[in-house]
C-alpha cells in the first residue's frame, strides 16, 4: 500500500488526495462535454463540479461523524483529519446543493442528472482506488484468489476491522480457517479494485445510452439502478457493520437506489409523451456587453 506517494519540501502527495483530485478533474472535463453537446452553458458544469466538492466533503465528513458517533464525542477532533469519509453522505448533500444552485438558474435538474450520470460513476470508480492505495479499510474478506491483496501497510490495520466485525457471524465459513483471529498479511479480496472495474463498466453503458432520445431523468434512473446494484453486490464481500436484517448501511441505501430507479423506469415506461427541457441560446460577452449566440 501508498498512503503517502512523495514530499515536495513539508508537503505530502497523499494517494487518496491525489485520486480525488483526478476523480473531479475527469468528472469535470466530462461534465463539460456533455453540456456542451445538450446546448448549455459549459461554465455551468466548473460551478456544479465546485459545488459537488465543496458539499460533497461536507456531506462526507458529516455522515462519517454521524456513523461513528461515540468516536466523536470523545474525540471531537476527528472531526478535521483529513480521512473518515462515506460516499452517500456526500452525494446526498451535494445533489442538495445541486438541486437549489440549477433552480435558481432556471434549468430543470433531471437535465443536469442525466449529463452528470456518467461522469459521476466513473469519478466514484477512480476515487476508490485511492481507497485502495491508502488502505484506509475498504477490504474485503479473506480470500485465497492469486489476486488477494495484503493491506497490513494501509492507514487502517486489517485486524482492527475484523475486530469491530463480527466476522464469525456473517462469514462462518471463511472465519472457521481462522479461529485466533485474522492476521494483518492475510490476503484480501481487493473491493474498492473491483468497484473501480465495476464503476468503469457502467460507465461505458451510460456513456453509450447518453444519446438515446429519452425525457430527461432517463438516463440517471440507470445510474440509480447500476450504482445501487454495484454497491449491494460488493457490500457482500466487504467488511462493514450489519445494522439492519443483515444488511450494511450502504445495502440499504442502494435497496433504496434501486426502488427508486426502477420506480421512475416504469414511470417513463408509462409516459412516453415527456417533452425534453430546451435549453435557452448561450450568452456570450461581446465588447463588455451580453450577447446571445446565434444558434
Amino acid at each position: 500500500m501508498y498512503p503517502e506517494l512523495f514530499k515536495i519540501g513539508p508537503f505530502t502527495v497523499y494517494s487518496y488526495g491525489l485520486m480525488l483530485g483526478i476523480a473531479f478533474i475527469i468528472a469535470s472535463y466530462i461534465l463539460t462535454k456533455e453540456f456542451e453537446r445538450k446546448k448549455l452553458d459549459p461554465s455551468f458544469a466548473t460551478e456544479i463540479t465546485l459545488l459537488a466538492i465543496i458539499f460533497g466533503i461536507i456531506g462526507s465528513k458529516l455522515f462519517h461523524l454521524f456513523e461513528n458517533w461515540d468516536a466523536f464525542l470523545k474525540n471531537p477532533m476527528m472531526a478535521f483529519s483529513p480521512g473518515g469519509l462515506t460516499f452517500y453522505g456526500g452525494l446526498i448533500l451535494a445533489i442538495i446543493a445541486i438541486f437549489i444552485y440549477v433552480r435558481k438558474k432556471k434549468i430543470p435538474f433531471l437535465v443536469i442528472a442525466d449529463a452528470a450520470s456518467p461522469s459521476l460513476i466513473l469519478a466514484y470508480g477512480i476515487g476508490r482506488i485511492g481507497c485502495h492505495l491508502a488502505g484506509d479499510g475498504d477490504y474485503g474478506i479473506p480470500t485465497n484468489l492469486s489476486w488477494g491483496v495484503d493491506y497490513s501497510h494501509g492507514t487502517v490495520p486489517p485486524s482492527a476491522m475484523f475486530n469491530d466485525f463480527n466476522f464469525q457471524k456473517y462469514f462462518p465459513d471463511v472465519a472457521k480457517h481462522f479461529p485466533n483471529g485474522v492476521p494483518d498479511t492475510t490476503p484480501l479480496h481487493p473491493v474498492p479494485l473491483y468497484e473501480f472495474i465495476l464503476a468503469v463498466i457502467i460507465f461505458l453503458i451510460l456513456w453509450k445510452l447518453r444519446k438515446k432520445d429519452w425525457a430527461d431523468g432517463k438516463l440517471f434512473v440507470f445510474y440509480l439502478i447500476f450504482a445501487g446494484i454495484e454497491r449491494f453486490s460488493v457490500e457482500t464481500i466487504r467488511l462493514n457493520p450489519r445494522i439492519l436484517l443483515g444488511f450494511t448501511e450502504a445495502q440499504i441505501i442502494s435497496i433504496i437506489m434501486v426502488i427508486a430507479g426502477t420506480a421512475g423506469l416504469v414511470y417513463f415506461n408509462k409516459h412516453k409523451d415527456l417533452k425534453k427541457f430546451t435549453p435557452p441560446p448561450i450568452k456570450t460577452k461581446l465588447n463588455g456587453h451580453n450577447k446571445k449566440e446565434k444558434k
